[in-house]
């Protein structure tokens, strides 16, 4: 989805990782601009810019400007970042040239709407096999998400992406039959662990040792009064 949000950019004139750390010792992160037939661009930005627009809604989805200072102004996305694993802060992104008349492949969140029958009348549960699927629409009509109504759906009943309603340029790229959502039902099965338990026979008893040991005592004494 586009948004009037501006990113400021300057051109880097070295890389390495020599050059990242001064970067990010001035409260920096690089970053690298392609995309739409041109040069690739290395550039440095703010990483509270691009984690803000990570962070938002439509989150990397986001069609944002780019101003590259004594540049170009052009629609970027971001198509890859990485995170510190131990600080969690921003250590590089790569941003993408968006063309707004071509059509762009994206992945988008799907919601469920709506209680199923097959939970509020028949106990059953709604399990969420899909939670995005791919489409291609213009960068215009990207969406924040899109919207799957799961109201009619009954035990042993499934929605499918094909389900998903489009909309404008949208085209489904997803299989058409990959599910979505389902409701299961949820039943203990008491009566097949009943026959299992009675075809195993009952061990019988073990002879307490103390008996044991009080026989041949008594067989003992019985031999003595022989005597």
């Amino acid at each position: 989805m586009r948004k009037d949000i501006t990113v400021t950019a300057e051109v880097r004139a070295t890389r390495g990782k020599s050059e990242a750390r001064r970067l990010r010792g001035r409260g920096l992160v690089p970053v690298v601009l392609y995309g739409s037939g041109k040069d690739t661009v290395v550039l440095s930005a703010s990483p509270k810019e691009i984690v803000r627009i990570l962070e938002s809604k439509t989150g990397h989805n986001t069609i944002f400007n780019l101003d590259v200072q004594a540049g170009e102004t052009t629609p970027a996305m971001i198509v890859d970042w990485q995170f510190d694993p131990v600080k969690d802060t921003l250590l590089h992104a790569d941003l993408k040239r968006i063309d707004l008349s071509k059509r762009l492949r994206v992945m988008i969140p799907v919601h469920m709407h709506g209680d199923p029958k097959g939970v509020k009348q028949q106990g059953g549960l709604l399990e969420i096999v899909t939670r995005e699927i791919e489409i291609e629409c213009l960068p215009d009509d990207i969406p924040e998400h899109l919207t799957l109504e799961v109201t009619d759906l009954m035990i042993g009943q499934t929605k499918r992406a094909s389900d998903v309603p489009l909309v404008g340029s949208m085209k489904l790229l997803s299989p058409p039959d990959a599910v979505v959502a389902h409701v299961i039902a949820l039943r203990v099965h008491e009566a097949e662990a009943a026959p299992a338990a009675e075809a195993a026979p009952a061990a019988a008893p073990a002879e307490p040792e103390v008996i044991k040991k009080g026989k041949k005592e008594e067989e003992g004494a019985s031999e003595e009064k022989k005597k």
